[in-house]
């Protein structure tokens, strides 16, 4: 853990749970992207920044969730380097607890007030800065998060954040968080027809290839979308799907499954009303979601 892989003459990334990327724009100089998880993860990375003798110039964040950032505040605290987000994403990053707020609906209970879900504060500067390197492509990649993207570095190498996640994670859990499953299908859509040397996910294996996970996230996305409809043949409150999908898929919920998976089963059903294939009927003051 904490390898660092070289992918390209001027690319590398850091083996982590949430892959970080290295880009050496120059011998002395480099930009991640993205930071890991904790301050434990911000300091194992300067290790490997002072090893290789490299200065780190910014922090290039793809989306504000806890996994992504928890390393910022440590890294620009010990460097003075910059961090890079933008739109919601850099609200988030400024003001962290609005990530357990939204995943939970409410102020988050302290079960969900821990660093998997809520980072330290980081200083942040817009992707629209002067200082931003040029050479670097921004690539939109909403759905998973509210304005996540993905970084195009030279020698054709993109990362590309948590659009796509593993087989063995979509075997193991099948539900992965998803804000937006209409923008999430249409990224999909769009990293598949990417022509690029090599693929970074946060979350899979690197490769040359990604059409396959593409094609196999997307599919699993339409299996849990009827698999909600299948629960909603007769009208259910919210609370018996969510706990139909975590019986029917095998997980264990507590405070945080519950925040996420139930996060993204609403999300789900907010598609599929949208899209005319579910409908709500209050009775005896409850919601109730239904098939149509």
């Amino acid at each position: 853990m904490y390898e660092l892989v070289q992918v390209s003459d001027h690319c590398y990334y850091i083996n982590c749970p949430a892959k970080i990327g290295v880009y050496a724009a120059d011998k002395d100089n480099v930009y991640l992207i993205d930071s890991g998880n904790d301050k434990d993860a911000g300091r194992k990375v300067r290790q490997i920044l002072d090893k290789n003798g490299w200065r780190l110039r910014a922090i290039l964040n793809t989306h504000s969730n806890a996994d992504h950032i928890g390393g910022n505040r440590y890294l620009q605290g010990q460097t003075g380097c910059r961090i890079y987000s933008g739109g919601i994403e850099a609200a988030f990053t400024r003001y962290p607890i609005l990530e357990p707020s939204f995943l939970y609906g409410g102020y988050p209970c302290k079960d969900l007030r821990h660093k998997f879900l809520l980072a330290q504060d980081s200083d942040v500067t817009d992707f629209s800065d002067e200082g931003f390197p040029k050479e670097v492509e921004i690539i939109p990649l909403p759905g998973h998060f509210f304005d996540m993207v993905g970084f195009g570095v030279p020698e054709g190498v993109v990362f590309l954040a948590d659009c796509v996640s593993s087989r063995e994670t979509l075997d193991k859990y099948a539900v992965t968080f998803i804000y937006d499953v209409a923008a999430y299908l249409e990224t999909l859509d769009k990293v598949e027809k990417m022509q690029r040397a090599m693929f970074v996910p946060a979350h899979a294996e690197a490769s040359s290839d990604i059409k396959d996970l593409v094609r196999y996230n997307r599919d699993k996305v339409h299996e849990v979308a009827e698999a909600i409809l299948s629960i909603c043949r007769e009208p259910q409150p919210f609370e018996r799907i969510l706990q139909k999908v975590f019986k029917g898929y095998g997980l264990a919920m507590n405070f945080e499954q519950y925040a996420l998976v139930g996060s993204t089963v609403r999300s789900y059903l907010s598609w599929l009303k949208d899209g005319g294939k579910v409908d709500v009927a209050f009775q005896d003051d409850m919601l109730l979601w239904r098939r149509i």
